[in-house]
C-alpha cells in the first residue's frame, strides 16, 4: 500500500505493515494531536501522531539504506529483519502516547498496575512506587497487548520483544537477534529511532513547521540523511555522520531548539496546559487513565475533551470554554530570576490569581541526558581524509558549547476579567 504524505511525498508500505496499521492501537493514534494543544496557537496544527509515526517509519528505512548501502550482509534475508525490525521500532515509537498532552502522565496510575513483564529483564528495576509514563504504555502495547499478536502474526522472524529493545534502551537481551557478521547492531538502530539525530526529530520538526506555517523547523533533511553511516567501536555499530554535513546538523539542533522556544513553549498552547495540569490535580478531579492496556486504546483526546465538557470544574469549564487565563508578564532569561516571583506575591496579596508557567529548553541531551543516551555515543569521521579519527560528535562543533545554558521563558497568567486591575498593580508598584 502506499500512502501520500504531505511531506515526505509517496510512502510505500508492506502488507504486513498495513496490518500493524489497522489494529485497533495504532488506529488509535489519529485521535491522538501530535502538538496538543498548538492548536490554539496555530491553526493549522491539527495533524495527528498517525501520520508523524508513519513518516518516522519512512524515514527510519531510508536512514537504514543509506548507512548500509555498502555494508556486506550474510544474506539478504538478515538485512532484511534488521531493516525490518527498525522500522517497526519507529512506526511504534509513539504507540502509547497519552491524550492532548504530556500533561495527562499526571494521572497515570502506578507502573507496577500495568504489569510490563519485559521490565524484569532491565539492569535497574523500576521504583516500587514509580508513575507509568508514556513510554511504559508504548512497551506494554508492544510486548503485551492485542497488537503483540499482530506483531506475531506478521513477522514471525522478528520478536515484539526486539522491536521493544530498539525504543527502551534499558531492556536486557540475552540473545544474538542483533548480531551481524560478528557486530552488534542494536546500538545504531536503538540510536536511529532515539537519539541526538534520530528519525523522529526529522520527521517532527519538518511536519510541525509545515503544519504550524512557520520556517523554524525546516532543515536539509536529503542531506543530512545522505550523509549518515556508521562507526565501529568495540564490534558494536554506532550512528555516524560525514563530517560535510556538519554544518546541516548545527542547523538541525538550531532548529529545534527554535521550535520549542517559538513553537512547542507558545504561551497560549502553555496556558491550557497549565489549565489540564491544575484539572489534573483538583481534589474533584474525575478522570482517570485506565491501567488496562486495552482499555487504553479508548484514551484519546476526544475522549478527554468530552470528559472535560462534562465536569463541573472551574480549569475544565476554563479550558472549554475557551476562557483561559490571559498572559500579564513575560520573561526570556538564561536562568532563575526573583521578579517573577515578586511580581506573583504582589497580585495575590490583592487577590488576584496568578498562574506561573517556567519553561526550560536546552540545545542537547548531552548537557544533560541520561546515562543511557550518553554512553552509546554519535561520531563524525572524514571520508577524504584517511588519516582523520572518528571522534564524537559533541567533540567536533562549538554549538554545544555557545548553547550550552538553559534558555528559560517565566510567564504569568491572570484570568482575562481582572487583567486591566492586575497590569495596573503592576505598573503602580513598579515591580
Amino acid at each position: 500500500m502506499d500512502v501520500r504524505d504531505p511531506i515526505h511525498g509517496n510512502i510505500a508500505l508492506a502488507n504486513a505493515e498495513v496490518n500493524v496499521l489497522d489494529s485497533k492501537a495504532y488506529q488509535r493514534l489519529r485521535q491522538i494531536k501530535q502538538l496538543g494543544f498548538s492548536e490554539f496557537s496555530f491553526p493549522g496544527a491539527t495533524h495527528n501522531r498517525f501520520l508523524h509515526s508513519l513518516g518516522v517509519c519512512h524515514l527510519a528505512g531510508l536512514a537504514f539504506d543509506n548507512i548500509f548501502a555498502n555494508f556486506h550482509f550474510s544474506s539478504e534475508a538478515v538485512r532484511a529483519r534488521l531493516r525490518q525490525a527498525l522500522r517497526l521500532g519507529a512506526l511504534l515509537h509513539d504507540i502509547g502516547h497519552g491524550p492532548l498532552s504530556h500533561a495527562s502522565e499526571e494521572v497515570m496510575p502506578h507502573l507496577k498496575t500495568l504489569h510490563v513483564g519485559v521490565y524484569a529483564k532491565r539492569d535497574t528495576p523500576p521504583a516500587a512506587n514509580a508513575q507509568a509514563n508514556h513510554e511504559d504504555y508504548t512497551i506494554k502495547f508492544v510486548t503485551d497487548s492485542s497488537l503483540t499478536e499482530t506483531l506475531k502474526k506478521n513477522f514471525s522472524d522478528i520478536d515484539p520483544f526486539h522491536i521493544a529493545c530498539l525504543i527502551d534502551k534499558t531492556l536486557k537481551l540475552d540473545d544474538d537477534f542483533f548480531m551481524e557478521g560478528g557486530f552488534d547492531f542494536r546500538p545504531i538502530l536503538s540510536q536511529i529511532v532515539s537519539s541526538e539525530m534520530d528519525v523522529d526529530r526529522m520527521d517532527y520538526l519538518e511536519r510541525d513547521a509545515y503544519f504550524c506555517g512557520t520556517n523554524y523547523g525546516k532543515v536539509e533533511l536529503n542531506w543530512l540523511l545522505a550523509n549518515l553511516t556508521y562507526h565501529t567501536k568495540e564490534n558494536r555499530l554506532h550512528l555516524a555522520l560525514n563530517r560535510r554535513a556538519l554544518y546541516t546538523f548545527d542547523d538541525f539542533l538550531l532548529a529545534r531548539h527554535h521550535m520549542h522556544l517559538m513553537v512547542y513553549f507558545h504561551h497560549k498552547s502553555l496556558i491550557y496546559e497549565e489549565l489540564l495540569y491544575r484539572y489534573f490535580t483538583s481534589p474533584d478531579r474525575s478522570f482517570t487513565v485506565p491501567s488496562d492496556i486495552e482499555e487504553y486504546i479508548h484514551c484519546t483526546d476526544y475522549a478527554l475533551w468530552r470528559h472535560l465538557s462534562k465536569v463541573d470544574n472551574e480549569w475544565a469549564r476554563r479550558m472549554v470554554e475557551r476562557r483561559p487565563f490571559r498572559m500579564l508578564f513575560e520573561l526570556h532569561t538564561n536562568g532563575e530570576t526573583p521578579r517573577p516571583a515578586l511580581i506573583s506575591t504582589a497580585l495575590e496579596a490583592e487577590g488576584i490569581p496568578v498562574i506561573h508557567s517556567s519553561s526550560q529548553a536546552r540545545l542537547s541531551k548531552y548537557h544533560g541526558g541520561s546515562a543511557v543516551d550518553k554512553a552509546v555515543q554519535i561520531f563524525v569521521v572524514d571520508k577524504y581524509d584517511y588519516k582523520a579519527v572518528p571522534i564524537p560528535i559533541e567533540e567536533t562543533t562549538e554549538i554545544f558549547s555557545k548553547y550550552e545554558n538553559i534558555r528559560r521563558i517565566d510567564r504569568l497568567y491572570v484570568p482575562p476579567e481582572q487583567f486591566d486591575r492586575a497590569e495596573k498593580i503592576m505598573i503602580e508598584k513598579r515591580i
